[in-house]
């Protein structure tokens, strides 16, 4: 059972909400203490101490998102049995998260990091480390595959995984710039390939 939120920690909530909602149409860059007040219906103090600064309420917005992506995504698709299932229903759970239309603007996390990626700071250090998590995760799901022997014993988890992640985000590019949801079946077919004919490890380099 779920605990209630006391008062404060559901003005928080709201206000992230508000938040993530700005920084999928706007940009996380351009999310502001008095943008998120206005939103939010709320005084500008208001906003300020739950948060303190730009950066820190930047930084508030992203791990809500990434909460939200978890029990969206991860934490159901990791119910799945390991082995390729689970590696499917991964990738079918992240490629409906992070392109769909309901969300304006996609997954905040992708678009965030082409924001961030060339701006040193709290924020850009941040979304580093969840990519570079999520990636280890990726490659923790087709070592699962491998050991339940649904994938040769040789394939490269690093390659395999950096390639899922590239049929990600150019779904989320081409689906959301172009409005055409046939890459989502391309992606799909991509998984497929990869699972067909995996990346395999170079035998000098185990």
């Amino acid at each position: 059972m779920s605990r209630t939120l006391s008062k404060g920690e559901a003005t928080r909530e709201a206000i992230l909400d508000a938040g993530i909602a700005l920084a999928r149409e706007f940009g996380l860059a351009a999310l502001t203490i008095g943008e998120l007040a206005e939103r939010a219906q709320m005084s500008k103090s208001g906003v300020f101490a739950h948060f303190g600064s730009k950066e820190e309420l930047q930084l508030a917005v992203l791990r809500a998102a990434q909460g939200r992506f978890d029990e969206s995504v991860s934490r159901v698709a990791f119910q799945t049995p390991r082995g390729l299932a689970r590696l499917r229903e991964l990738f079918s759970r992240w490629l409906s998260w992070s392109a769909a239309r309901p969300q304006p603007g996609g997954c905040l996390m992708l678009a965030a990091a082409s924001e961030f990626d060339d701006r040193p700071g709290l924020v850009r250090d941040y979304l580093a480390k969840q990519q570079l998590g999520w990636l280890e995760g990726l490659q923790r799901t087709v070592s699962y595959a491998i050991e339940a022997t649904e994938l040769p014993a040789d394939t490269d988890t690093e390659q395999f995984a950096f390639e899922l992640f590239g049929l990600i985000l150019s779904t989320h590019h081409h689906a959301r710039l172009l409005n055409d949801d046939r890459y989502f079946r391309a992606a799909q077919a991509g998984l497929e390939r990869l699972i067909s004919a995996p990346p395999r490890r170079n035998p000098t380099h185990p």
